[in-house]
């Protein structure tokens, strides 16, 4: 039985590779028609454009296809052992159906980990680099625009600024607030601050600081000082939390939470999607063996056609919740794990009910 464990794992993997090779590829391919103007206008290096951009884009689509191609491979893997009738020479020998099902459990929980450990640290890595160059060559230059930006920098200091140019990463009409309970204990304002790249601190200008309690105010020409505040802060957020290794976005959602702004559920999601993934690896591996396995009259494409729609649904059902829990609709925790939840009674389900 090790000899069949083998082959059904073999080419069970082989049809995934082969699958995600030709899906990236063409992906590529229509990826490059589509940005080539963009390229040209920016004059992108051809190095850059090779290793920069799409070196790192290859394992970013390689991971984001990953469970589609997973259950595509298995319907078009088994359907075509089914079509042979070597899954019913396999159940004659006396093999049970549960049996059957090993080497697929084993090669998803191949997939699984892989998987986990690409999305959780080398796609991030990838897209360090990749993320930046879409930045400079690809999109449109990124200026903050936003006005009256409220910060907690900490337990309880509270920083405003009422505009911020990031392109000299200067900061109008700051404010500085520490605040215990309801009472504001002390506010330093100024007219400007600027960030100092070789000490890595704030330099405020014309600052003035009143204390409660004191009978006048203090004044400054120019202080430097270290904030739990920083240039990078302004920056440009498109797909920054697909930027983070697992520890990173762990760090980053407490800052988030500590700071108490908006946003978060879109590195939540980031986070429980990336532990979620590789179990749907493993369901949809599942139900793909489920709704193949049986020998269909009318061929293969019956099965295959099955398995695409049910893949779409899936997707579908992904997109939908993930949209309505970055609208704060959902908790995101839900919302990553509800496919899989539903998918999971489906494969039971069917389980349960197929021929086998």
């Amino acid at each position: 039985m090790k000899i069949l464990d083998y082959y059904i794992l073999k080419k069970f993997l082989k049809t995934y590779v082969f699958a995600v090779f030709i899906i990236v590829l063409i992906v590529m391919v229509i990826d490059y028609t589509e940005k080539i103007d963009d390229f040209i206008r920016k004059e992108a290096p051809l190095r850059e454009i090779l290793l920069d951009y799409y070196l790192n884009f290859i394992p970013y689509w390689a991971s984001y296809i990953s469970p589609l191609m997973v259950f595509i491979a298995t319907v078009f893997f088994t359907a075509n052992l089914a079509a042979k009738t070597e899954i019913i020479a396999i159940l004659s020998s006396g093999v049970s159906f549960t049996r059957l099902m090993r080497p697929y459990l084993i090669g998803s929980g191949i997939l699984a980990i892989g998987t986990f450990f690409m999305i959780g640290w080398v796609v991030p890595n990838a897209n360090k680099i990749r993320v930046p160059f879409e930045h400079k060559y690809i999109n449109n230059t990124y200026y903050f625009d936003k006005r009256d930006v409220h910060i907690k920098i900490g337990p309880e200091t509270y920083a405003y600024l009422e505009t911020y140019d990031n392109t000299t990463n200067t900061g109008y009409r700051f404010s500085l607030e520490r605040i215990v309970g309801t009472e504001i204990q002390q506010k330093l304002m100024s007219d400007r601050i600027t960030w100092d790249s070789t000490s890595k601190k704030w330099t405020i200008h014309d600052y003035r600081i009143r204390t409660t309690g004191a009978t006048s105010l203090k004044f400054g020409a120019k202080i430097d000082t270290t904030l739990n505040l920083f240039p990078k802060d302004f920056e440009n957020k498109h797909l920054l939390h697909e930027t983070f290794t697992l520890p990173e976005l762990n760090r980053h959602i407490d800052l988030v939470q500590s700071r108490g702004a908006d946003g978060i559920e879109v590195f939540q999601i980031e986070k429980y999607l990336r532990f979620a993934n590789p179990f749907s690896v493993m369901i949809l591996t599942i139900i793909g063996f489920l709704v193949s396995a049986r020998k269909a009259r009318g061929g293969v494409g019956f099965q295959i056609a099955l398995g695409f729609s049910l893949a779409f649904i899936y997707i579908l059902f992904f997109m939908m919740s993930k949209g309505i829990a970055e609208g704060g609709g959902m908790p995101p925790l839900l919302a990553v794990w509800l496919p899989n939840i539903v998918f999971s009674a489906v494969g039971v389900g069917l389980y349960y009910t197929i021929p086998r």
